[in-house]
């Protein structure tokens, strides 16, 4: 059983120039104010901020990060910042300028240049740290923030050969402990923050930002008969392939369906091993995902490891309860016994899931619960909390340049 539950309430080339976005009167007003305040060189927030990441959203590989580096970039525009997204693969039109630095692996090799040739400066460039580095530090002239959803430690073995997984985790371990050592790191979850302690990164070093989630549109309901949906990218790691084995244990007792939502390099793999009333949906619109969360009795999550787990608190969102395992990202978005069931092994998962399909009262006061919850974490938060940081980790730069003196913790320093 889990020892520890989170508290209940929280806290190629240039591709695609900024495009305007019909916006009411306050979203215009914000936004004249905060370029106004930069102009005029009062304003305590770095302008001009680059992000620089892996996947925009519109890749069919994006995921939880690039949806959270959306969100982000879109709401410090709104507030009047100048936003740029450097990175690799197909990229959409944006309310942000978008620039590809080529293919999904090239574009680390070509980052530094197409920084150079299609960005060339900002006052705050936001590495997105996943797995493979980009070592900014060691090659931009400013100040620099990490961003990293989780440490892949545990991943690597999963995805190369012995030889090629130990390099890839020394490599990330150093990247975050070293070259970022003199800058901030967020984190998105306590769970991430303690792993990045664990690797040596100094943890006055360390900010949390969560992620959040929209407010859904009218809920729909329950779906009469038992619906169970698993929601992710469709690799390794999200161990679908581990559900689909649970699942034949637990449909007899149960019965219903499975929908699994997503795409990825597992599915035609987890396609070959699905026993009978599996469905599987593929990528699938905002409405519909929005449909099917709403339905579902039960959100099934059975991943190794997080950095939040975004599906959860979507679904939360919708009053669905989510099953998962006792594991970083999930201990932090998941309330063990309270908006879900966070299991210690397969038994105790295949357990949870027939025990909350079959009491239907108590699966309904878990899902009310994740939804109060859920109402804490909102995108208008993450996005106010992450630019508290960006100013913390440009204040030094504005310092030397002749900027007010700030007062160390007037703006929410924390460890």
């Amino acid at each position: 059983m889990p020892q520890h539950a989170p508290s209940l309430v929280p806290g190629q080339e240039d591709i695609a120039p900024a495009h305007p976005r019909t916006a009411d009167p306050r979203t215009a007003r914000h936004r004249a104010s905060g370029t106004e305040a930069t102009a005029s060189g009062s304003s305590p927030y770095p302008r001009r901020i680059v992000f620089l990441a892996r996947r925009d959203l519109g890749n069919p590989a994006a995921g939880g990060s690039e949806l959270l580096v959306d969100r982000i970039a879109d709401g410090l525009t709104a507030a009047g910042h100048q936003v740029t997204l450097l990175c690799g693969g197909p990229a959409a039109y944006r309310d942000y300028r978008v620039v590809s630095a080529g293919g999904d692996a090239g574009h680390f090799l070509r980052a530094r240049r197409a920084f150079a040739r299609q960005v060339g400066d900002c006052d705050l460039l936001v590495e997105v740290c996943n797995g493979m580095p980009y070592l900014a530090p060691l090659w931009h002239n400013g100040p620099t923030l990490c961003l990293v959803n989780h440490v892949h430690t545990d991943l690597w073995d999963m995805r190369y050969p012995g030889p090629m997984a130990r390099l890839g985790r020394r490599l990330e371990h150093w990247a975050l402990a070293g070259p970022h050592r003199d800058g901030l790191t967020v984190a998105v979850s306590d769970s991430t923050a303690a792993a990045l302690r664990a690797i040596g990164v100094g943890p006055e070093r360390i900010r949390v930002v969560h992620n959040g989630v929209d407010a859904p549109a009218p809920l729909l309901p329950k779906a009469p008969e038992p619906l169970f949906v698993a929601v992710g990218r469709l690799v390794e790691y999200k161990r679908i392939d581990l559900l689909l084995r649970l699942w034949e244990r637990v449909r007899p007792v149960t019965g219903g369906r499975l929908v699994v939502v997503g795409d990825g390099p597992e599915r035609a793999r987890l396609q070959a091993l699905a026993g009978p009333d599996v469905v599987f949906t593929g990528r699938v619109s905002e409405t519909e995902k929005h449909r099917l969360l709403c339905r579902a009795w039960l959100l099934l999550h059975p991943s190794l490891v997080e950095g939040w787990g975004l599906v959860v608190t979507e679904a939360a969102a919708r009053g669905t309860p989510a099953v998962g395992f006792d594991v970083p990202g999930l201990r932090d978005s998941v309330v063990h016994g309270v908006t879900g069931v966070l299991a210690g092994g397969e038994s105790a998962f295949a357990a949870a899931w027939c025990t909350l399909a079959l009491t239907p009262e108590r699966r309904a006061v878990m899902g009310r619960a994740a939804e109060a919850r859920a109402e804490h974490f909102r995108w208008s938060s993450t996005v106010r909390q992450f630019r508290e940081v960006a100013a913390e980790a440009w204040r030094p730069a504005r310092s030397a340049a002749g900027g007010p003196p700030v007062a160390p913790g007037a703006r929410g320093d924390r460890t």
